[in-house]
């Protein structure tokens, strides 16, 4: 038979037992704070509290106030593992909150990015580059060749300049040379008239009667205006011979053409003359220092081709 005492006694102990592991259960979860606020409210003394917080750990010395950056040093306490109590009433129907209109942050608009260029414009781009670098490149050539040109010419300039200098200089020795060279012939010219002077003598012939200017002659018979014309011619030479030192006492036919007036235009002395090439110019340019040679009171027998024969004194 069953004992029908027995059960309602392992129903009570039962509903101690629930009862104690939901009391458990509740301790293990409340904080302690709690605990010691509801103790506080309904008188319980301290020492009474089954549940009691650990008091905070106070140092000696002064406080000093700081502000804490980061997490503290101290790790927090390690949360005590309690079994869940399964709870057979539904839930309450969970309302949603209301989302809370978002603010649209404008977001900034971006330059659109950089054109790529076109393949043929970087082509048009490097040829551009390099047309302008030959073109640099060609005006430092024709500025190099202009300069090369302007020193060119200056160094031109300066020889012309050097050239012009020794060219006075041999001109100018040249003209001493002249002057020396006729100084001498003066003197020679001078000398042979003293010379002629000193030698002249009487030859025991008349007085001839007085003329405008001295005349030679042959000694001879002829006194016609064409005989008195070519002596006249003779004594007019004469004076501007200068005569070559190794130039012979014989006559010279000489070739004469003038113009009216007795202007000289060729002399030229004939091959048949016994002098040689100094002797022959001598004669040739006394007729043309001579010159004009006589022609007024001569009009009627003047003669352009003239031939007469130099006969030295």
């Amino acid at each position: 038979m069953e004992n029908r005492n027995g059960t309602p006694r392992a129903v009570v102990l039962a509903a101690l037992l629930h009862l104690g592991i939901v009391a458990f259960l509740a301790i293990a979860v409340i904080p302690c704070t709690d605990y010691e606020k509801w103790a506080e409210a309904i008188g319980v003394p301290a020492e009474w509290n089954p549940m009691k917080c650990p008091a905070p750990i106070q140092l000696p010395g002064q406080i000093i106030e700081a502000t804490i950056i980061g997490p503290t040093g101290s790790p927090p306490p390690k949360a005590t593992k309690v079994k869940p109590t399964p709870d057979t009433t539904p839930p309450p129907p969970v309302t949603p909150a209301p989302t809370p209109p978002q603010e649209k942050v404008p977001v900034p608009t971006l330059p659109p990015p950089p054109k790529q260029p076109d393949v043929k414009d970087q082509q048009k781009i490097v040829d551009d580059a390099l047309q302008k670098a030959e073109d640099e490149k060609k005006l430092q050539e024709e500025k190099q060749r202009q300069r090369q040109a302007e020193l060119d010419a200056q160094q031109e300039e300066k020889k012309k300049q050097d050239q012009k200098k020794v060219d006075d200089i041999f001109k100018q020795l040249d003209i001493a040379k002249a002057q020396t060279k006729k100084a001498d012939s003066s003197k020679k010219q001078a000398e042979q008239q003293l010379k002629d002077l000193q030698n002249a003598k009487d030859d025991g012939l008349p007085d001839l009667p007085p003329a405008d200017q001295k005349q030679t002659g042959q000694n001879g018979k002829d006194n016609s205006k064409q005989a008195l014309y070519i002596a006249a011619i003779q004594n007019a030479v004469t004076p501007n011979w200068l005569r070559p030192d190794n130039t012979p006492p014989a006559p010279c036919m000489v070739h004469i053409v003038q113009i009216p007036g007795g202007q000289v235009l060729s002399a030229k002395a004939d091959a048949s003359c016994p002098y040689d090439a100094a002797g022959r110019a001598s004669i040739e340019n006394a007729v043309l220092r001579a010159q004009p040679l006589p022609y007024q009171g001569f009009e009627d027998v003047f003669q352009r081709n003239l031939t007469f024969t130099f006969r030295p004194q």
